[in-house]
This record gives structure tokens, C-alpha cells and sequence, in this order.
């Protein structure tokens, strides 16, 4: 698991100011909050630094790059190369993600394509990776819920639950 630095109230409470308005200034967002504009700067300089916020390369939607064909496939892989594989997949442009998991496979990894005869270059050229030893792809039909954290941001700021 990742290790990052828990946020607090005021760090979610920030967040979902930016949220709500991506281009706001410090100081909108201090007068919104309520709290110093130096503290408002100091959290986020603290949150970028200790990998709290992630790029911003990830709220750009793939098909606006050409690329509308989301597929995951999990993959079974040979222990001894685990990292070699890994490694394999991460220089292949289209993965997007990669997540080590439990179950039949030992890696999920989710790509994108132009359209599916793109995917299956994508598919072989992964097979090709030392330690690759089977996968099987499931192509996405519709993204009926994208990656949401406003929510947990939402229970953040609200405090401790008791």
C-alpha cells in the first residue's frame, strides 16, 4: 500500500475549495475558508510535497488524447520477474495503470486504445515482456462511475467520526 500523509479537516476543506473552483487563487480560497493565506499555501505546498495530490495529467480524459478504448487485463506473470515485468509494462505508453493483486492474477493493469485492433498490438506487445506468461482482457463497455473522491474529501472535512 501507498504510504502518504493523512489529511485533515482543513486540508480536505482546501481541497474541496479547489474542487469547486480549479482556478481559484490562495487568497479566494483563504477568504472562502476563512483561515490565513499563508496556511492556505503552506498545506498545499506540504500536500504536493509529500504526494497527497497527484499529477495533473490525470484529470485529462484519454479520448480527448485518441484514445476512447478502455480495457483491463490481468496477468499472470512469473515470480522470479516480477520487477522486470513491471518494468516492461510501465514503457508501454497505453498502460495507465498497474496494480498488484490477489486472486488468478498477479498484476491488473488498465489501457487504453484507439480502437480494438489497437488493443491487440497493445495485448501482444505486453506478451512479449519477459515474465509474461498469460492474460485475458476485459474491454470496458462505459465508465458508469469515473475515480471519485469528493466524497471521502466530503467525510474528511466533516471531522473524526465518532
Amino acid at each position: 500500500m501507498l504510504n502518504v500523509t493523512a489529511i485533515d479537516p482543513l486540508d480536505a476543506r482546501i481541497l474541496l475549495a479547489l474542487d469547486d473552483d480549479p482556478d481559484a487563487s490562495i487568497l479566494a480560497i483563504s477568504r472562502t475558508l476563512g483561515v490565513a493565506r499563508n496556511t492556505v499555501q503552506a498545506r498545499l505546498r506540504r500536500l504536493a510535497r509529500e504526494s497527497v495530490l497527484r499529477d495533473f495529467g490525470q484529470r485529462v480524459h484519454p479520448a480527448a488524447l485518441g484514445y476512447p478504448l478502455v480495457a483491463f487485463i490481468s496477468l499472470e506473470i512469473s515470480q522470479s520477474s516480477g520487477d522486470e515485468a513491471v518494468a516492461g509494462l510501465i514503457a508501454v505508453p497505453e498502460v495507465i495503470e498497474i496494480h498488484s493483486t490477489t486472486g488468478d492474477a498477479d498484476l491488473l493493469v488498465k489501457v487504453v486504445a484507439r480502437d480494438t485492433a489497437h488493443l491487440y498490438r497493445v495485448t501482444n506487445e505486453m506478451l512479449t515482456i519477459p515474465g509474461m506468461m498469460r492474460s485475458s482482457t476485459a474491454i470496458s463497455l462505459a465508465e458508469l462511475l469515473p475515480t471519485r473522491i469528493r466524497s471521502l474529501l466530503q467525510a474528511a472535512a466533516a471531522g473524526p467520526q465518532q
